[in-house]
């Protein structure tokens, strides 16, 4: 047997008037999911635990098995393994987003953020412009490090856990009241404006009408982790496929294999495909369980575009889901696996809520008979059954 989870960022969501009532999963198009729904398992799931902040940090390492309450030291130290930082003791890391703000002629406070993610630009671009940043601002305790797209790191040595506001919960405010109270912090997201809204790459960024990317944003600060071994707690040698630096380094953290996969950006136009069949290789090639991380539908919340999440779902469904499904069965290879968001990202709001959401079991040697079985929120929600803590889940998956 061999064992999946397919997990689509922030897929969960709220019913919208423009699709007529319905939620993003539920008015998509998704034929396959729709053939699997009334034979697996439909219910719900409770992955945040009550008084954490709703993210894809905690929710993942639930999803995985790992009680966040135990296990969660912050979201940055989980990037920094990815990136391969070996964090001392004494080190802080902080998520580093570059982000877009106004350009109005006012106090810097009183400016407005507009895009957490720049217009989810590129690694090569981004890399340029941090490098602009670090002449200015690195020096013996403070290092930053190049991550993926618009998400990178700061380490701060002998820094500490500050609280420091999420950017994708404040899309359209003004920025004043979320800036960090460290001096130097604020000193650095100041100065980095000045530093970064003329800078070529992004007076080019401006010509072509994409949103500048001309600001450091600190967050998610956080200490070293110490995650158990995948391994050890399960007994299933295991591999992670994401373009997230968050989900790569929680793999590192367990000990289990990254694959990285050409063309994995995590944004819309990413390479669903691929990231399917390098699962599949992975456990006809002796593996026992592939972790396949979609970062779409939660960049197409963030965003607010009804359209493209609806887009999100239908390409996990036929370029991830289908593609898992048919290949595991062409190879006569037994498996389970496991659809589901880690928490929703409602187009209302742009940014994570702490709501239970859906989840699909499937085990293609007992196929369950429900007929008419929909994999969405409502359908999962009129079962009546609730896993209360996510971390219990993966033992449902797992379970012989």
């Amino acid at each position: 047997m061999k064992y999946i989870i397919i997990l689509g960022d922030g897929m969960a969501d709220e019913p919208i008037a423009m699709l007529g009532g319905k939620t993003p999963l539920e008015y998509a198009n998704t034929p396959m999911m729709d053939e699997l729904a009334p034979k697996s398992e439909i219910a719900m799931v409770h992955t945040i635990p009550d008084g954490m902040k709703p993210g894809s940090d905690t929710a993942n390492l639930a999803v995985m098995g790992y009680n966040p309450r135990k296990y969660y030291s912050g979201r940055s130290p989980l990037e920094a393994l990815s990136i391969g930082v070996d964090m001392k003791p004494t080190d802080i890391a902080l998520r580093t987003n570059i982000v877009t703000i106004t350009e109005e002629d006012v106090p810097f406070e009183q400016r407005t953020i507009l895009d957490h993610s720049s217009g989810e630009i590129s690694t090569e671009d981004a890399a340029v412009l941090l490098e602009a940043v670090k002449k200015e601002f690195e020096n013996d305790t403070y290092h930053f490090y190049v991550g993926t797209s618009y998400r990178h790191l700061l380490i701060w040595d002998h820094g500490e856990v500050v609280s420091l506001a999420q950017p994708h919960d404040h899309l359209g405010e003004v920025i004043g009241p979320y800036m960090p109270e460290d001096p130097v912090l604020r000193d650095m997201m100041i100065r980095s404006y000045d530093i970064l809204n003329e800078h070529p790459i992004n007076v080019e960024r401006a010509k072509k009408g994409l949103n500048k990317a001309n600001c450091l944003w600190f967050w998610g600060a956080g200490t070293r982790p110490a995650l158990s071994s995948f391994k050890e707690k399960t007994g299933k040698s295991g591999v992670m496929i994401s373009a997230v630096d968050l989900l790569k380094g929680i793999a590192v953290g367990a000990g289990m294999d990254v694959i990285e996969v050409e063309g994995a950006t995590g944004s819309l136009h990413t390479n669903y495909e691929g990231k399917a069949k390098a699962a599949v290789k992975a456990l006809l090639d002796g593996k026992d369980f592939a972790y396949v991380h979609v970062e779409a539908p939660d960049e197409m919340g963030h965003q607010g575009s009804v359209e493209k999440k609806v887009k999100s779902i239908e390409n996990l469904d036929s370029r991830v889901i289908r593609v898992v499904v048919e290949e595991m069965n062409k190879a006569g290879q037994d498996f389970r696996m496991l659809v589901m968001p880690d928490h929703p990202t409602p187009i209302r709001c742009r940014t994570h809520t702490s709501d239970s959401i859906p989840y699909m079991l499937y085990d293609s040697t007992k196929p369950q008979n429900n007929t008419g079985m929909l994999y969405n929120e409502a359908m999962a929600k009129s079962t009546g059954k609730l896993v209360e803590h996510g971390y219990e889940l993966i033992d449902q998956l797992l379970g012989e």
